[in-house]
């Protein structure tokens, strides 16, 4: 009697983002699976998948999108569900990472969250993780199992490429993401600038725009962050850079958090347009004649082909999505 292994590929979705799920399965022309997804009247969270999923490789995508915690949660429980079942392999597939910014202690007593939360995927069963423009790349280290680390790079880059009539900087808005901005200047032909900031680490989303270090004065100007959460850095680094010069400011950031009074900031902050992901779903009620949506599905499919082929996902990105 001869054995064949045929590899199956099954792709699920949690209620965070299902039309970046569907979106994904097109590139990849399959369906997306069916889940049983609902709630017990004291708000417990129950996923059950309708089909068989034995012998799968199973990917369960799931932003961590308000409420973030029931989000996380809800895709917890369906890796544990697919896990019980024999799925073959589990990759859970984060395109927004929640708590990932808790990667340190800064005072004492403070939690890791973000180590919390790679321990809690293993726990329930993951074998891969897979997410989108880390807010640090140390989170990748979080973890004791693989974790391949996109970039929406390539999406805004295309973009952007040719658009703008004389010299561009590409700025990050503090000193930790120069290395990002960098990645985009040389895609873009562009100089390299950021801007130095303070922060109080006892105050949570607030920060002062204190210089920039570049050149920025009659060039046009990309400002570069892993996320908009409340708007306050992007739109006090946008006004440092048009009091300094800067010919025009667009405003690159993959996640849309959009908390709070980010919307209001952005539609009076002096910027020409603002390019966001879809790896976080935005609300009609927080769409502006400024916000530019590209759509993160073809990177994504791209490189779970990848990781169900058993190839190589730093391939597709040349090696920038470390």
């Amino acid at each position: 009697m001869e054995l064949v292994n045929r590899k199956k590929f099954m792709l699920f979705s949690g209620s965070a983002n299902p039309e970046l799920a569907r979106d994904v399965a097109d590139h990849l022309g399959v369906a997306v699976g069916k889940v049983e997804l609902s709630e017990f009247a004291n708000t417990e969270i129950y996923a059950r998948p309708v089909d068989s999923v034995r012998g799968a490789d199973c990917f369960v995508m799931q932003s961590h999108s308000p409420e973030i915690n029931f989000h996380i949660m809800q895709q917890l429980i369906l890796i544990d569900a697919l896990k019980r079942a024999s799925a073959r392999r589990i990759t859970a597939v984060v395109p927004y990472f929640g708590y990932a910014r808790q990667d340190k202690k800064t005072l004492p007593r403070e939690p890791i969250s973000a180590r919390l939360m790679g321990d809690l995927f293993i726990a329930a069963g993951t074998d891969r993780l897979v997410s989108i423009d880390l807010h640090t790349g140390q989170v990748q280290g979080f973890v004791d199992k693989p974790f391949d680390h996109l970039t929406a790079l390539p999406i805004f880059t295309d973009y952007l490429r040719g658009r703008f009539d004389g010299p561009v900087t590409v700025v990050s808005p503090d000193a930790g993401g120069v290395k990002r901005a960098g990645r985009y200047a040389n895609h873009l032909d562009a100089y390299v600038a950021f801007i130095h900031k303070r922060r109080e680490a006892t105050k949570h989303n607030e920060s002062k725009a204190l210089t920039v270090i570049g050149q920025v004065k009659n060039r046009h100007v990309v400002i570069v962050d892993d996320m908009i959460d409340t708007a306050g850095t992007v739109c006090n680094a946008a006004r440092l850079l048009k009091k300094k010069g800067a010919l025009s400011v667009v405003i690159v950031a993959t996640h849309p958090v959009l908390s709070g009074e980010a919307i209001d900031r952005l539609k009076n902050a002096p910027v020409e347009e603002v390019l966001v992901t879809n790896t976080l779903p935005v609300p009609s009620e927080k769409t502006f004649d400024k916000l530019t949506t590209l759509s993160v599905a073809p990177i994504v499919a791209e490189a779970l082909q990848a990781i169900f082929m058993e190839s190589s996902v730093s391939d597709i990105f040349m090696g920038e999505n470390l």
